[in-house]
């Protein structure tokens, strides 16, 4: 009897759960247009105005867009209209929040699962491949020293116990790698050598990211580490990136005589997309990140010769989804700890200033290991490496899960990963702006460059 009575109350909220959903959809794009325009209006990335206009109406000013672990009850502002114009019972309601913010969270995964892969598309493998062991130096580099000089400073300094120190240090190792692919796109500098390496070594970042939060989350919740765990992990990343794209150039062939088969609409895109999702399933299955199977299916999509029309049919499916994505990141940010007046957030934000201080110069650093690449911008190497993104609040979220971090260390997590995640898109900018600057005038000296090249510089630099 209370199966069938929970049966017809989810029946009666599903027209309520899809009302909800289309109305979070219109908060979601308009916030992102009105913020993307913004940025773009006054020369900032606009993949900066997107996670302005998510935290606009998120959970640190206009309770439009929340979700359930940013409070125990429905406090939001749609919810409330909803509520007005339905009558709905606060049971009722509930389930309605916990179904639109379950969609809401759904569209925002595929937003960056398609974003990764369009990333994949427009890279270029063997670019890839040739600046692979600079990548991986970063990427290496941008994992060891912030992780050890954020452990070692908040014991030394600071007298946080072992444990928890190890957690805060493995969440500084994190790389956004869609926030900063992103900003590579928006700059057209995704198929420069610098913006290789950056994908590269964020690829590579991301999966060791993946293998450091299993090894300290095993610390946490045991009090040692799992060395086989730790290894299937190691082993099953390698053998994924490197066997998916090793059989997917074989088979990609056969991909574009299947493609040229079927007569109705889609037939390019569709069957991509089914490619994409079959690699992004197996990665999550594996304890991968499904990100990382979406870019290796660009990557391997884009040696065949159906990439360009891919491209020009992927466009519209990511300005639909990769906003919800980023819109949801800036939702889910409390900047409420960042305010000095509250007593409570002032050991967190002390904590925070150091942990700033480590992120950002634990990656810049990785910009200067790279090796035999003469007249590279080593510094926007080092400054894409920055944002932690969603990546640094799933650490932070782990580990407040399982009650090894402090409400300060905490706090001072969640402030680092704000800090350097709406730092890092303005900053990139301005350092490949510099470095451009400084490359045009180095091959412009010896020889005057004659007007068609030069009109066709500023023709670019006025579309960055």
């Amino acid at each position: 009897m209370a199966s069938w009575l929970a049966e017809i109350s989810e029946a009666e909220t599903e027209p309520l759960v899809l009302a909800s959903v289309l109305l979070s959809l219109i908060v979601v794009y308009l916030a992102a247009k009105v913020g993307g325009e913004l940025c773009a209006r006054i020369n900032l990335p606009p993949v900066l105005g997107e996670l302005i206009g998510g935290v606009v109406v998120g959970v640190s000013a206009l309770h439009l867009i929340v979700f359930p672990e940013a409070g125990a009850s429905p406090e939001s502002l749609l919810i409330d209209f909803e509520a007005l114009v339905t009558g709905e019972t606060p049971a009722g309601l509930a389930q309605v929040f916990r179904g639109e913010s379950g969609v809401i969270s759904i569209l925002a995964e595929l937003g960056v699962i398609i974003l990764l892969f369009e990333i994949g598309l427009e890279s270029d493998l063997k670019e890839l491949i040739r600046v692979g062991p600079q990548a991986a130096i970063v990427a290496i580099v941008g994992v060891v020293v912030p992780f050890a000089a954020g452990t070692a400073g908040l014991i030394t300094l600071f007298g946080v116990d072992t444990v928890p120190a190890v957690f805060a240090g493995a969440a500084l190792t994190a790389t956004s790698i869609g926030i900063t692919a992103k900003v590579l796109a928006e700059l057209q500098k995704l198929s420069s050598t610098e913006g290789q390496i950056i994908i590269g070594a964020a690829v590579l970042d991301d999966v060791l990211g993946i293998i450091v939060l299993a090894v300290v989350a095993s610390l946490a919740k045991t009090g040692e580490i799992q060395i086989l765990n730790v290894v299937y992990l190691i082993g099953g990343a390698t053998v994924f990136l490197v066997g998916s794209i090793f059989l997917g150039r074989l088979l990609s062939p056969y991909f574009v005589a299947v493609v040229n088969q079927p007569r109705t609409r889609g037939q390019v895109l569709i069957s991509s997309l089914i490619f994409a999702f079959v690699l992004s399933y197996i990665a999550a299955a594996i304890q991968l990140e499904a990100i990382l199977g979406a870019f290796a299916a660009g990557l391997i999509l884009a040696e065949t010769p159906k990439h360009k029309e891919l491209e020009e049919q992927i466009s519209p499916v990511a300005d639909m989804l990769v906003p919800v994505f980023f819109i949801v990141v800036g939702a889910r940010t409390d900047i409420s700890v960042l305010n000095p007046l509250d007593p409570n957030n002032r050991p967190g934000l002390i904590i925070a200033s150091f942990l700033v201080v480590v992120a950002i110069l634990g990656k810049v650093v990785t910009g200067f290991a790279v090796f035999g690449q003469p007249g590279i911008n080593r510094l926007a190497v080092g400054i894409g490496m920055v944002p932690r993104g969603e990546v640094g609040l799933v650490f932070a979220g782990v580990g407040a899960a399982s009650g090894v971090l402090s409400e300060s260390l905490d706090a001072a997590i969640i402030v680092m990963v704000i800090v350097t995640t709406f730092l890092a898109p303005p900053l990139l900018r301005l350092v490949f702006q510099d470095g451009s600057t400084s490359a045009q005038a180095e091959a412009q000296s010896p020889v005057q460059e004659d007007a068609l090249p030069t009109a066709s510089a500023s023709q670019v630099s006025g579309q960055d």
